[in-house]
């Protein structure tokens, strides 16, 4: 029987920062995680009701998990890339994926992070969003791509689908939903373990 990531265990540790770093790197990442949260629960954010807490708390909770499967991962970066792979949504939605990259960059600097570790992520940052050859990208990129796709089946994501959009007609909601998540699974869960422990909610998903 497959092993079950410990998401569905109680007792985890919520956040990580790696004693192999400088203490400025893990107060970098606390301070960067405190500006996505500011950006994400503004009211000019489409999302500002639900998400830090029901996708990127989530996101972030199984990515540690996987992290402490993984041991090569570079923890700090995959840390650093829960709280950046979504943050154009929150600047300009329309054009999300180059914003993430551009203002990602732009604050990560002005907060002072590291030249070499802001190229790295800016461009783990971008593998992500391309969501191509995922499988062959580096262990960081597995880790946020699947956990950012499974924590689509945690809580109400999908149903919040419905509450954002009360005019659409049902069929399209449901429609919609089936084919965000064959997209997710598909492109973008490339851990075995991950596909494990989801199966069931996916597939009651697609019933």
């Amino acid at each position: 029987m497959p092993a079950q990531i410990g998401f569905l265990q109680a007792g985890k540790a919520y956040f990580y920062i790696d004693s192999a770093y400088p203490i400025s790197m893990g107060a970098l990442i606390k301070q960067f995680k405190k500006h996505v949260i500011s950006k994400a629960r503004s009211k000019t954010f489409i999302h500002h009701s639900w998400f830090v807490q029901y996708h990127l708390e989530i996101v972030e909770k199984l990515s540690i998990e996987l992290c402490q499967r993984h041991k090569e991962a570079d923890k700090n970066l995959v840390l650093l890339l829960v709280w950046l792979h979504d943050y154009g949504k929150m600047i300009d939605f329309k054009d999300q994926h180059k914003k993430t990259l551009t203002e990602g960059r732009k604050t990560l600097s002005r907060l002072g992070f590291p030249k070499g570790t802001i190229d790295k992520a800016i461009g783990f940052a971008a593998l992500i969003d391309k969501k191509e050859n995922l499988e062959k990208a580096p262990i960081e990129v597995k880790i946020i791509s699947s956990a950012d796709a499974a924590a689509h089946l945690v809580g109400p994501f999908f149903y919040l689908w419905w509450h954002e959009n009360p005019s659409k007609p049902f069929e399209a909601l449901m429609k919609d939903n089936v084919r965000k998540a064959m997209k997710d699974w598909n492109r973008k869960v490339v851990l075995p373990e991950v596909h494990a422990a989801f199966q069931a909610r996916h597939d009651l998903l697609l019933e």
